[in-house]
């Protein structure tokens, strides 16, 4: 099977190409669910262009992207079980976001000009429009070892039923990984890969916490988890990343 799909600036995470866990979870979207059911796996082999084509081929229970004869990406199923730790309530999460890198003013960003670490960014972006970014905005939360975010997701992104489409679950989950880092004073470089799980559906109503933690550092790459938890508590889905950066 043979498709077409854009990615358009909105859904952007560098300013030139397409947010990795959106992109990710784009190409996730493609598999049958019974293929997906124990995880997916997306490598991303190239920047994401945005408001340009990309072929979508999809055979043998993979989806690949290309533009022309660059792979952009790659997604495959691969079981995933991940160690999550318990998450911080809402409320301390809520707490926290004042000391998050992406409200930080003063934080040497990747867009100058703006507000926080990476101003423009679908998911963690504070100078996005509520309506057009998810907002996702993890911080260091004392007892927890990693970051959360308390997340109150804007109607915009709902589905008909009140749901959150997958790759917004994606999406979401993309950043903290990251931020995980940064609170330990490690900048990492792009998402090279990520690898999810969705258990439960996830209702856009819903007080959600998102969390981050690291796992461990091998050269250049560090690898992060992160989680999405219900306003019940209850684990909706987990991911693990590889962020690809300079060694430290």
């Amino acid at each position: 099977m043979n498709q077409r799909v854009v990615v358009a600036q909105q859904f952007r995470g560098p300013p030139e190409s397409g947010n990795g866990g959106y992109v990710s979870g784009l190409l996730a979207g493609y598999l049958s669910p019974l293929a997906a059911a124990e995880g997916v796996e997306v490598t991303l082999r190239a920047p994401t262009p945005l408001d340009s084509p990309m072929q979508i081929q999809v055979d043998d229970a993979q989806a690949s992207a290309y533009v022309g004869e660059t792979l952009i990406g790659q997604a495959l199923p691969k079981k995933l079980a991940l160690d999550v730790p318990h998450p911080p309530t809402f409320a301390q999460a809520l707490s926290a976001q004042d000391n998050s890198p992406a409200l930080d003013p003063t934080i040497e960003n990747i867009v100058s000009g703006g507000v926080g670490f990476h101003p423009i960014c679908f998911c963690c972006g504070a100078d996005v429009a509520a309506d057009q970014g998810l907002r996702v905005f993890a911080a260091p939360v004392p007892g927890f070892e990693g970051v959360a975010a308390a997340w109150q997701p804007d109607v915009a992104f709902q589905d008909e039923n009140g749901f959150l489409p997958a790759e917004m679950i994606w999406a979401a989950l993309d950043c903290p990984g990251q931020f995980a880092y940064l609170a330990e004073g490690i900048r990492t470089g792009l998402l090279g890969r990520m690898t999810a799980k969705v258990l439960s559906p996830v209702r856009a109503s819903d007080q959600i916490v998102i969390t981050g933690w690291c796992i461990e550092m091998e050269g250049k790459k560090h690898f992060a988890g992160t989680a999405l938890f219900n306003q019940q508590g209850e684990c909706c889905a987990y991911s693990k990343q590889v962020w690809i950066g300079r060694q430290d």
